[in-house]
């Protein structure tokens, strides 16, 4: 893979995260959890280009993100798609997930996980996270809707803000 600048990554980013999905991966090899994701943000913070990503507390992968302090982001075409529906409704306790047919870890540089065939993929380390609280909603519909809805199981998300550490492309 290629390494670009953040400001280089093509294509329409809201599309890339809430329609395309990525994987959050953490670990290294031959020990690492991954899980697909549709919420996050990609921009300027801190006076460092960072992203910010949600896991929810429930998660096998957050122990793995928390644990390293650093995750990848992997984004794949649509010829993925099965592959990252069962990575975001199965659940590394249940399933190994570094094990999946049609899904190969490959080593970054850095020492992270990330995946034959990705289109795009971004290292972060962590600069700031914490757990979103219902108080803090002004929007009180959000929290219900996301939340205290038995249409939506789980538990509420930590919120990630990350640096961009390196920006791969095939």
């Amino acid at each position: 893979m290629k390494e670009i600048k953040a400001t280089e990554i093509q294509g329409n980013l809201v599309k890339l995260i809430s329609k395309d999905w990525m994987l959050i991966t953490a670990g290294e090899m031959g020990n690492y959890n991954t899980m697909t994701a549709n919420w996050g943000l990609i921009g300027e913070l801190w006076f460092n280009d960072m992203v910010e990503v949600f896991i929810r507390q429930e998660r096998y992968t957050k122990e793995f993100v928390d644990r390293e302090g650093r995750f990848t982001l992997t984004f794949f075409g649509n010829e993925y798609r099965n592959i990252l529906t069962e990575m975001g409704t199965k659940n590394g306790r249940d399933i190994n997930k570094m094990n999946v047919p049609g899904l190969t870890p490959v080593d970054l540089p850095s020492g992270q996980i990330t995946f034959e065939g990705a289109k795009l993929v971004i290292e972060c380390d962590i600069v700031y996270s914490d757990i979103l609280k219902k108080e803090n909603f002004k929007d009180t519909s959000v929290f219900e809707r996301c939340y205290d809805s038995a249409k939506i199981p789980g538990g509420i998300h930590t919120r990630y803000y990350a640096r961009i550490t390196g920006v791969f492309v095939p």
